[in-house]
């Protein structure tokens, strides 16, 4: 189904999330009254992967590993840890019975394997994308696990923003920018750059997912960065709130 659109008059949110995020994100904002321009900083692809080893759960950090799993390398009752709901959701409806979602971070998703599993039961199967999930495995290892980490993925910095996001900045129309992690944040900033529309940034609202990734936008003098109560969608979203319409 297409993504509902607002009148391109309405003042537009720069969505940097990568696909199939970005267009997700893009109907929730079209649902408050927003034009979404998508800006995808970074472009996911399922990594090939080896048979699995036997583990007594999977330990899933995003969306996109929920995606790149092989669904029938599993059976549907082993047990499920995902990082937040979304990723939770995900799994469920790839099939998974026993899905159990932390509250939005790796600190989080560490604890919940603490509280429910135990390390004599065997192995943890953590699925990441390249680079991620090595502070996780540290942290779950530490706790007695013995934990197998598996790259599903790879994140890829975009080679460029859309001309459409480009026209959309240079024409002052946006009026706030979502960044979902560090690393997408760190690619956004460069095709900004890139783009020669760093000098755009103190007319834009950034709006960040983690305190991580706030500290990453300061590289820019932005209107105003806010920080999302949660370290999800429907927080930082809560930020934005609806559009306002001026008559």
């Amino acid at each position: 189904m297409p993504t509902p659109m607002p009148a391109l008059g309405m003042l537009g949110v720069l969505v940097t999330r990568p696909e199939p995020g970005a267009s997700e994100t893009a109907r929730r904002l079209a649902a408050l009254g927003w034009r979404p321009v998508l800006a995808p900083a970074l472009v996911l692809a399922p990594r090939p992967l080896a048979a699995m080893p036997r583990a007594q759960a999977i330990l899933l950090t995003s969306r996109a590993a929920a995606r790149a799993l092989p669904r029938d390398w599993f059976p549907a009752s082993l047990p499920v840890l995902a990082v937040g709901e979304a990723t939770a959701a995900e799994a469920r409806a790839r099939g998974f019975a026993d899905v159990r979602p932390a509250s939005g971070d790796a600190q989080a998703l560490a604890a919940l394997a603490a509280a429910t599993l135990d390390p004599a039961a065997g192995p943890l199967l953590l699925a990441v994308g390249v680079g991620y999930g090595l502070d996780l495995a540290a942290s779950l290892r530490a706790r007695g696990f013995r934990v197998i980490r598996r790259i599903a993925y790879a994140a890829a910095p975009a080679a460029a923003l859309p001309p459409e996001a480009i026209a959309a900045v240079h024409q002052g129309v946006i009026a706030a920018a979502l960044f979902f992690s560090p690393k997408s944040a760190q690619s956004a900033l460069a095709l900004l750059r890139t783009a020669g529309l760093a000098a755009t940034a103190p007319g834009i609202r950034a709006l960040a997912i983690s305190p991580r990734v706030a500290q990453l936008l300061a590289a820019l003098p932005w209107r105003q960065v806010q920080v999302a109560a949660r370290p999800d969608q429907d927080s930082l979203l809560e930020l934005l709130g609806p559009a306002v319409t001026h008559e």
